[in-house]
């Protein structure tokens, strides 16, 4: 991604600093102020403002206002408030983006504040690397998570099927998303959401082939076939009907109030773990998680255990101690630990993590035994993403609908994957 502003962009920027201004002498003209800004959905905006709310009450005087978007308006207006010096103090960050943020010098490095403000001693020291850009330190892990399917299994029990085990292949998937389709147990309802255009179901199918989306020095790691097969896997669902329909996958907003599974058009769809709390918040029926399909049965996952976003600190901040300062109180005090739960993930803090396991539903304890329960199917955490991962993100999607509504071949999918990624990365 770029962080060039586009006139939609400045709009909507704009938009940011004229509410601001509105404000005059309020919360925002005040000296310790912070502002956050972060992506989700509603229940977990409520759970970060209640944890501001108690930071506020151990700290007097401090004013936080936080906004709040869903994933894919998130990036515009984050890049847009960066190039336009309005960037919020505490910034939600991707392991997607975070070598790109940190390259273009718009987080600060936060190694200095170990331990003195950042007592992140008993975090899991792969988390710690997770958010290392060239020997620096930019993002405290806000939990674990993993890649995982998010399954209906009152709608496999109203079709009577079996629900997936951890060795159902692709193939024995796109059969049971058939079966479920063609039960007709619900009005327009499918086996499964379509993922061919999903950047964390495509890296798992190529790390169970041995391969992976990108080189530690920042090269395509895939070829034109890798990506084909992925392409024709998925057209051969669709053409079954195991799938939900182009157009009603077209719908989702990377939210999980648009999921094919939450408005009521498939069975299951995938996600992180962490999710499944949100999931299961707007979903009657009671859900599980299960893990991507294997290629084969005898594949080795293609898994990893992520940090599931981070909390960064904008280099711009006129704050930073402070915003340090709230950082370290969101993932080390007990009270926000239980407010929080593991709707961020599963907290990298071993102390924290035990305050939670005692307080967690049943909701909340299913990602917690789904992560730890990976076994072999979990593997290395890959190098983070380089400059352009976004953007390259984009581009799967697009094509996969390109494929969908039967604009490109598989074959031809591929090669332009491939050529386009190549080329954004070359830019660097």
């Amino acid at each position: 991604m770029s962080f060039r502003v586009s006139r939609r962009n400045f709009m909507a920027g704009g938009a940011t600093l004229l509410s601001l201004s509105a404000l005059g002498n309020s919360a925002f003209a005040q000296e310790n102020r912070l502002r956050l800004i972060w992506w989700g959905s509603q229940p977990r905006a409520d759970r970060t403002n209640k944890v501001s709310d108690l930071f506020k009450a151990k700290n007097s005087g401090v004013a936080i206002t936080g906004e709040f978007l869903g994933w894919a308006d998130y990036w515009p207006r984050l890049a847009t408030q960066v190039a336009g010096r309005n960037a919020p103090d505490v910034i939600q960050m991707d392991y997607r983006y975070i070598v790109e943020y940190a390259r273009r010098g718009a987080l600060a490095p936060l190694e200095s504040y170990m331990p003195s403000k950042l007592q992140l001693d008993d975090f899991d020291p792969a988390q710690i690397e997770g958010g290392k850009v060239d020997g620096h330190f930019y993002g405290v892990s806000l939990g674990a998570n993993s890649a995982a399917t998010v399954i209906n299994t009152v709608a496999f029990k109203e079709a009577g099927i079996d629900v997936p085990t951890n060795k159902t292949t692709w193939e024995e998937f796109g059969k049971i998303g058939a079966e479920i389709t063609k039960a007709g147990k619900r009005k327009g309802y499918f086996g499964f959401a379509d993922g061919s255009g999903g950047e964390p179901l495509f890296e798992n199918y190529l790390r169970q082939r041995g391969k992976a989306l990108y080189t530690a020095d920042s090269k395509i790691a895939f070829g034109a076939e890798d990506a084909s097969e992925w392409f024709d896997m998925w057209a051969k669902f669709r053409e079954a009907g195991a799938c939900v329909t182009p157009d009603i996958q077209a719908l989702y907003k990377d939210t999980i109030d648009t999921s094919p599974l939450t408005v009521g058009k498939a069975a299951c769809d995938y996600a992180h773990s962490n999710q499944f709390v949100g999931y299961q918040a707007m979903v009657k029926d009671k859900l599980m998680l299960s893990n991507y399909m294997r290629i084969k049965p005898d594949s080795k996952g293609g898994h990893y255990r992520k940090p599931s976003m981070f909390f960064s600190v904008s280099a711009q901040s006129k704050a930073i101690d402070q915003a340090v300062d709230y950082v370290n109180f969101f993932v080390k005090n007990p009270d926000a630990a239980k407010i929080l739960d593991v709707e961020r993930g599963i907290p990298e803090s071993k102390a924290m993590r035990d305050v939670v396991a005692g307080t967690l539903d049943e909701t909340g304890k299913v990602p917690l035994e789904y992560v730890s329960g990976l076994g072999d199917l979990a593997g290395p955490l890959p190098p983070p993403p380089p400059t352009g991962a976004g953007e390259g993100q984009v581009v799967l999607r697009t094509i996969s609908e390109q494929v969908a509504f039967g604009q490109l071949t598989p074959a031809d999918a591929g090669k332009q994957l491939v050529d386009e990624i190549t080329r954004i990365l070359a830019r660097g």
